[in-house]
């Protein structure tokens, strides 16, 4: 299930009006280059939910929940993916993040 979303650019003042003008989305800032987004979800409910980053390069990252983070590294590399950054406990999730075969980046978040 994708739980989570990173859009990162580099600067954040221009991404979070894009993304509420365009789509309607809240962005509410957390600190210095950092902002966490609410997606309007159906009948009202709230939707997915995300953050927008500063960072040197443009780029998407999908957040995929797993039940069994240590697992899901392991598949990961035996498909052919690899490990971009180890399982990190930052407090208030445990996380961590593969490429997979093309390269494109993905985050895993231990349920």
């Amino acid at each position: 299930m994708i739980g989570h979303f990173d859009v990162l650019g580099p600067e954040l003042g221009p991404l979070a009006a894009f993304y509420g003008s365009v789509f309607g989305w809240e962005v509410s800032s957390r600190g210095p280059g950092y902002a966490q987004v609410s997606t309007p979800g159906r009948g009202g409910a709230s939707g997915l939910r995300g953050a927008i980053t500063e960072a040197p390069d443009a780029s998407l990252t999908l957040g995929v929940v797993v039940a069994d983070l240590a697992a899901a590294l392991a598949r990961a590399e035996a498909a052919g993916g690899s490990v971009a950054m180890p399982a990190t406990d930052n407090g208030w999730v445990t996380r961590a993040q593969v490429r997979d075969p093309a390269g494109n980046l993905l985050t895993l978040i231990q349920q």
